[in-house]
């Protein structure tokens, strides 16, 4: 991670432990004032619409939509895309409703622990603090000619009386409230008009996001030197676009200056010159995608413009991903560390599909869409044009290392790149394959990030992947929380097409935790129009006795359609160990997958995979 990141990550322990952060990031500050509601209304910031009359999006009374927002009105909450939790109408937003655990709300965010075991994972107590929800009570408003805007008003009104500022689980992650405040300004903006918004809640609301946004520009450093992911990028836009939205705070001109710098400094990189993203993971790109729609928007709308890189970097995220989405359900490979987060939920659209929040950046950066998808509106956008995405034979991404080749109804990514950033997953050379845009070989996801040894071992190690593993050993060596040793530092690979096949071949050296010289070659073979893939693995410098592992997770759906043949150096054909494990799809859902285990002490292995489609 470098020295800046070891200097600074032990300064700020010192700051944490002395007492100096608790007395920088004060409770129960001087409340202020800084315009009045009429003042506002009169006077508006430049936004995505003036108010929900100034939208122009084709309604549409879905019964899902409905469904969801009775689920809201009767205190039931869909977590992380899927998982619905009945918090009740007088929720403190300090329990966990997974483990029943109480944060104590007296305590400086500071001595809050975000990983305790006893608490369980801290994002089911952020989940519904970030906000997100309130889309789906603005949508149901805006197609059923509705007015909830008491509902929403009265949940923002209830956070900020049971969260006092800098207290409690709700301030210990600055992207949180970043988000919150982005959230409460698309309702201010939504429900402007309405009678619920009265001057006394405007003006409890403008104070609460005042101080949030002063903790964010006042804790900044932490994520971009300790985290520099995601967080950066989220925190640098808030602050960039904080003078756009609050030009009457008067220190939001110098915020928004610095988070201007800062977020093109994030974009340019973090954003991969191939278009893929240093957290290696598809959700957390989106997240990037989601961002870059509202900078990217706003910032024209306010007439300013963004350095050009942060445009290339969106244009080479879009071309990046829609090469891996499928167009029919827009879903993606379950590539990389998945914490269930969709920021602005514009669509009814399942979490897995990427689809609107693709054509949302398209629609902002090029002025057309490639999915027939409608929620652009929500942005402003009137005028679109339609332009399909054309799908390549083959795309390498090396940057991000990433190698996809497309032929006729399959779709094969195998994943093979060295890291000059922070792994998420131990899983180079892994291999998910796609069948008429159904996933029959795939990757099992993150599930969560606090949970047992057992389950980040799992779904975070080598054997949660479709590679090889030595003795059952990860590629890499786990350290704590989000941590890995000995980074895989070499690796090459290529991919062409010649004599009607696809051919790729990579190379990466590690397990330098059991020696130094480990090299795993993987030979993927695949002839064009034929649903067979033909693997060859070798591992050199390996011993003797070491026990090479290769695994697959295999589709239940597909489990009778898809035979194995694996043989060793020897001539012998291997049999499977074939045991029920788990998939990930959705952040905290474990589903049944199956895990299938070939065993030897040779060196090579020669597998034939065929499928029945």
């Amino acid at each position: 991670m470098g020295i800046r990141y070891v200097v600074f990550r032990v300064f700020y322990v010192f700051q944490t432990k002395s007492g100096w952060l608790k007395r920088k990031f004060t409770t129960n500050p001087k409340f202020k004032t800084f315009i009045s509601l009429e003042e506002w209304k009169k006077n508006t910031p430049v936004f995505f619409f003036k108010n929900r009359e100034d939208i122009e999006l084709k309604k549409c009374k879905s019964q899902k939509l409905e469904n969801h927002f009775r689920d809201i009105n009767n205190g039931i909450y869909t977590f992380f895309g899927k998982t619905k939790f009945n918090l009740g109408h007088s929720y403190d937003w300090m329990t966990n409703p997974e483990t029943g655990y109480q944060y104590d709300i007296s305590k400086h965010f500071t001595a809050i622990q975000d990983l305790a075991k006893e608490a369980g994972d801290i994002k089911y107590v952020w989940e519904k603090s970030r906000f997100s929800f309130l889309y789906d009570i603005i949508r149901y408003d805006y197609h059923f000619n509705q007015d909830n805007s008491a509902l929403v008003f009265k949940e923002i009104e209830d956070f900020i009386i049971k969260n006092p500022i800098n207290q409690g689980p709700n301030y210990k992650c600055s992207q949180e409230i970043s988000l919150r405040i982005l959230n409460w300004t698309f309702a201010l903006y939504f429900y402007k008009s309405s009678k619920s918004l009265t001057e006394s809640r405007f003006s409890d609301i403008i104070n609460s996001i005042y101080w949030q946004l002063h903790h964010v520009r006042h804790n900044i450093q932490f994520s971009r030197i300790a985290v520099r992911n995601n967080h950066a990028i989220t925190e640098t836009l808030m602050l960039y676009v904080s003078h756009f939205l609050f030009p009457f705070i008067k220190e939001t001109k110098d915020w928004s200056k610095k988070g201007k710098k800062w977020f093109e400094e994030e974009i340019a990189y973090q954003v991969y010159e191939d278009g893929t993203f240093l957290q290696y993971s598809m959700n957390y790109h989106r997240v990037v995608i989601q961002l870059l729609t509202w900078g990217i928007r706003l910032s024209e709308l306010n007439r300013q413009q963004l350095h050009d890189v942060v445009y290339k970097k969106a244009i080479g995220s879009l071309d990046f991903l829609d090469q891996c989405v499928n167009c029919d359900n827009g879903w993606l490979p379950n590539y990389g560390s998945n914490d269930g987060a969709l920021f602005f939920k514009l669509s009814e659209d399942d979490f897995r599909d990427y689809k609107s929040q693709l054509d949302d950046l398209r629609a902002v950066v090029k002025g057309e869409i490639a999915y027939n998808t409608n929620s652009f509106g929500w942005y402003g956008i009137k005028q679109i044009q339609f332009k399909s995405v054309v799908k390549k034979d083959l795309s390498t991404y090396s940057d991000g290392g990433y190698y996809l080749f497309h032929d006729g109804n399959t779709k094969t990514l195998i994943r093979c790149g060295a890291y000059k950033d922070r792994p998420a997953q131990a899983d180079n050379l892994h291999i998910d394959i796609w069948v008429n845009g159904e996933n029959y070989i795939w990757d099992t996801g993150s599930y969560k990030y606090n949970t047992t040894d057992k389950n980040i071992d799992f779904f975070m190690g080598t054997k949660g992947h479709n590679t090889i593993t030595l003795n059952g050993e990860n590629q890499m060596l786990k350290g704590g929380r989000f941590i890995w040793f000995y980074w895989v530092k070499k690796a090459t690979a290529t991919l062409i097409k010649q004599n009607n096949k696809f051919l790729f071949n990579g190379q990466i050296q590690a397990y330098k935790n059991m020696s130094n010289n480990i090299v795993h070659q993987r030979q993927v073979t695949k002839k064009k129009d034929v649903l067979v893939w033909e693997v060859e693995d070798v591992i050199s410098n390996k011993d003797v006795k070491d026990e090479l592992i290769q695994h697959w997770h295999i589709n239940p759906k597909f489990l009778e359609k898809i035979e194995f043949t694996v043989i060793d150096d020897c001539g012998v054909e291997l049999k499977p160990m074939v045991d029920k494990a788990y998939v990930s799809n959705y952040y905290g859902i474990k589903e049944l997958s199956y895990h299938f285990q070939y065993k030897t002490r040779t060196s090579k292995l020669f597998t034939r995979i065929d499928i029945q489609a």
